[in-house]
């Protein structure tokens, strides 16, 4: 199976309980994302993995124009029926492999963003770079995603328990790839934030839809960590209910002219 494949897979089967998960709802949350991208007021939008659209809805009070992209049909419709719903006439959704190029003319946006996906992608970097080709010069590429440790066995400690709760994740990144990353596309960084996000592991394996042998490995490998801590997710049990920290990175960057040699 493709990892595209995969991410369809897990999407479909999670696309009810990831539209209504805490993290990926909260109001407040989403007003910070917007207000430290700032987008100007006649802004195109564009978000990328928009999933149930949450994201590409919290732009559309302040901008001209949101699109947002999928790979997936199922969080598709619910974004679908949540635009309708609220009545959001600048809004629209289509399905569209962000992985392969972009199905948009360079520089046709204002604003590019993309939240919590680029650990689900297998050419993370290629994404990246799709996103600032569709970006105008002197326009906004802002990502928020999971980061790892800056230890690569740290790191792989962690993806590891995260691929066997979820067959689409690939690897969150560490910081520094990532900005490297953004660096490779011609982006610079104006402003960054970071923070974590205690989430309750029974939870965690619950929104995935898990499969049980899965689960128990997923969770052993978090119990261990909270023993001997192997990954800087920090595992702490509260209550008597074992948790662990979301690590979250938002980086927010601007398009460079490309250099004449």
């Amino acid at each position: 199976m493709e990892h595209k494949d995969l991410v369809r897979e897990e999407f479909t089967r999670q696309a009810a309980d990831y539209a209504t998960a805490p993290a990926i709802v909260d109001i407040e949350h989403l007003r910070k994302l917007v207000e430290i991208v700032a987008p100007p007021a006649d802004a195109r939008v564009l978000e990328v993995a928009t999933g149930p659209g949450h994201v590409a809805m919290a732009f559309a009070p302040r901008c001209r124009e949101v699109v947002g992209i999928d790979l997936t049909e199922a969080p598709l419709k619910i974004a679908e029926q949540m635009r309708s719903e609220r009545g959001l006439a600048n809004v629209r959704f289509q399905h569209g492999d962000v992985e392969s190029r972009l199905p948009f003319k360079d520089g046709e946006f204002d604003v590019v963003v993309c939240r919590f996906a680029i650990h689900h992608f297998a050419a993370p970097e290629k994404v990246i770079a799709e996103m600032a080709r569709v970006c105008w010069i002197d326009g906004l590429v802002a990502v928020e995603d999971l980061i790892a440790s800056e230890q690569p066995e740290r790191a792989a400690y962690y993806n590891q328990f995260e691929r066997l709760r979820d067959t689409s994740h690939t690897s969150a990144l560490a910081m520094s790839e990532l900005m490297r990353m953004m660096g490779a596309a011609g982006l610079e960084i104006v402003r960054f934030t970071s923070h974590g996000y205690r989430i309750p592991v029974s939870q965690w394996i619950k929104a995935a839809h898990t499969s049980p042998e899965r689960a128990a490995k997923a969770l052993a490998m978090v119990q261990r960590d909270a023993d001997e801590d192997l990954s800087g997710a920090r595992p702490v049990r509260i209550d008597g209910q074992l948790h662990f920290t979301y690590r979250i990175a938002m980086l927010v960057t601007r398009k460079l002219p490309a250099r004449v040699v």
